[in-house]
C-alpha cells in the first residue's frame, strides 16, 4: 500500500492511461479524485475504485478552463482535505497534417488541453502543497516530446512544453519539498494509438499495417508500451520511494528510437 491515504487528483482519468493510473493508485491505497470532461466515464473509472473498497470521487472538468480547474481543486480539498499527488495526464491527439494545413483553432485547442491544462492544473494545487510541504506533481509527456514528430506538430509542441513545465516546477517548488516529474510513454497499446495511426494511414495515402510496422521497427523490445507500465512508473513517482528525484523525465517507450 505506497499511497496508502494519499489524495490523488487524476485529469483525464477516465479512460485509457488515466483510467489505469486511477485503478492503480487506487489498489496502492490511494484516495482517487477521477477528472475528465466525459461524465459517463470519469463516473465509470470512480465507482470500479469504489467497488473495489477505496474512496473516489468524479469531477467533471475542462482543463483548459481555468475556473472550472479551481472548482476541482477546491471541491477535492472540501471532500479530502488535502491533495497529496496531481497527475496531468488530459489531453488530446490533435490534428495529423502539416503544419501549413493547420487550422489555428486545431493548434491553439491542442496546446490549451495538452500544456495550458497542465499549467493551470499546478497553478491551482501548489500553494495548497506549499502550505503543507509536501506534493508530488506528474506530468505526461511522450516521446514526441523528446524529437519532431511530422505531422503532429501541435501535439509535439505540447509535449515538449510539457518537460520545460516540469522542471520548471521542480525548480521553483523544490524547497517546499515538492517533487515534479515527467513520464514520457512511447506508442502505447491502446484505442488511441489504433487512431493515431488510422489517421495517419489516411494522411499519408498508406495502409494502416504499413504504419503501424513503421512504428513497431522504431521499439527495440518490438512491441508496444503496456499501460499498466505507464501505470506503475506513475505509482512509483507518487510514493515516498521517489521523494530523492525531482526535475527528471522517464522514458517508458519499448526503447523507441534505439533501434
Amino acid at each position: 500500500m505506497r499511497l496508502k491515504d494519499r489524495v490523488c487528483i487524476i485529469t483525464g482519468g477516465g479512460r485509457g492511461l488515466g483510467r489505469n493510473m486511477a485503478l492503480a493508485f487506487a489498489r496502492e491505497g490511494a484516495q482517487i479524485v477521477v477528472s475528465g470532461t466525459t461524465e459517463s466515464a470519469i463516473n465509470s473509472t470512480a465507482a470500479e475504485i469504489r467497488a473495489s473498497g477505496s474512496r473516489a470521487i468524479a469531477i467533471v472538468c475542462d482543463v483548459s478552463d481555468e475556473d472550472a480547474v479551481g472548482g476541482m481543486v477546491a471541491a477535492t480539498i472540501r471532500e479530502f482535505g488535502k491533495i497529496d499527488v496531481l497527475v496531468n495526464n488530459a489531453g488530446i491527439i490533435g490534428p495529423t497534417a502539416a503544419v501549413t494545413e493547420v487550422k489555428r483553432e486545431e493548434w491553439d485547442h491542442t496546446i490549451a488541453v495538452n500544456l495550458t491544462g497542465a499549467f493551470l492544473c499546478a497553478k491551482a494545487v501548489l500553494p495548497h502543497m506549499a502550505e503543507r510541504r509536501s506534493g508530488k506533481i506528474i506530468n505526461i509527456s511522450s516521446v514526441a516530446g523528446h524529437k519532431g514528430y511530422p505531422l503532429r506538430s501541435p501535439y509535439s509542441v505540447s509535449k515538449w512544453g510539457m518537460i520545460g513545465l516540469s522542471q520548471t516546477l521542480a525548480a521553483e517548488w523544490g524547497r517546499y519539498n515538492i517533487q515534479v516529474n515527467t513520464i514520457s510513454p512511447g506508442p502505447v497499446r491502446s484505442d488511441r494509438m489504433d487512431e493515431v495511426i488510422r489517421r495517419r494511414a489516411e494522411q499519408s495515402n498508406r495502409l494502416i499495417e504499413e504504419v503501424a510496422r513503421e512504428y513497431l521497427g522504431k521499439l527495440a523490445l518490438d512491441r508496444f508500451v503496456e499501460p499498466d507500465h505507464i501505470a506503475a512508473a506513475a505509482v512509483f513517482l507518487a510514493s515516498s520511494e521517489s521523494d530523492s528525484i525531482t526535475g527528471e523525465v522517464i522514458q517508458v517507450s519499448s526503447g523507441y528510437g534505439l533501434t
